[in-house]
């Protein structure tokens, strides 16, 4: 899944690149308000970290813009800014979540996996359909509780279809989520990498639904 890091502060943005790219995200990053206005406008992201104190456009200004646009990417904003008032107006300019500085990376991780599981409906942290089970804290997949190597590529593609259990992903969206910023996006690899997850995890996993995307949904109850 690809995360956009809005983050001024040479330090901090070390710190949680590095974080999330070890939990498995691929990460994307400004420092610049309206380049960080302009990205998330355009580009689909599965969520984003949004400091305030940016150059060229304030944070909560560039929150602003993309809700009034109707860009409804889960945003957990990061900023030093502790008042009170400023936390309520950040969540009252569409923010799904706020989170003082100085925090600790895991607390970060566990508020993003929170967004991104509400984003797509879920509740658990441990994500299921039948046999099958990715808990996202752990980055472990089990098939009937054995587990299950899978690549990083073949990680993120699972995980995007988890996340949106029961829900048609079009290649292109997957593609999105898959490969970072500056590469190809390659719907034939999302169609290779979808062969590799069937010969792991079962062939009627995944749903195919020609000319629309895939689909992972539980097995219907009898």
């Amino acid at each position: 899944m690809r995360i956009l890091v809005v983050e001024d502060d040479p330090r901090t943005l070390d710190t949680l690149t590095r974080a999330l790219e070890a939990a498995g995200y691929l990460v994307e990053h400004t420092d610049d308000g309206e380049d960080a206005w302009f990205r998330g406008d355009t580009e689909p992201y599965a969520a984003v970290l949004l400091d305030l104190g940016l150059k060229g456009m304030d944070g909560l200004a560039v929150l602003k813009r993309w809700r009034a646009a109707g860009r409804d990417l889960p945003v957990l904003i990061l900023t030093a800014r502790g008042d009170w008032s400023e936390r309520v107006e950040g969540i009252d300019a569409g923010a799904d979540d706020y989170l003082p500085k100085p925090f600790r990376v895991e607390e970060v991780l566990a508020r993003l996996r929170a967004l991104l599981r509400r984003a797509g409906g879920q509740s658990s942290p441990v994500l299921a359909a039948g046999p099958l089970a990715l808990d996202t804290r752990q980055m472990r997949v089990t098939l009937d509780g054995i587990p299950v190597h899978l690549s990083p590529q073949e990680y993120r593609l699972l995980s995007v279809l988890l996340h949106h259990k029961g829900s048609v992903v079009s290649q292109g969206e997957l593609a999105d989520q898959i490969y970072s910023d500056g590469i190809e996006r390659d719907t034939n690899g999302v169609e290779v990498l979808i062969g590799r997850l069937r010969r792991k995890l079962g062939a009627d996993l995944i749903e195919t639904r020609r000319g629309f995307g895939y689909l992972i949904d539980d097995p219907a109850v009898p």
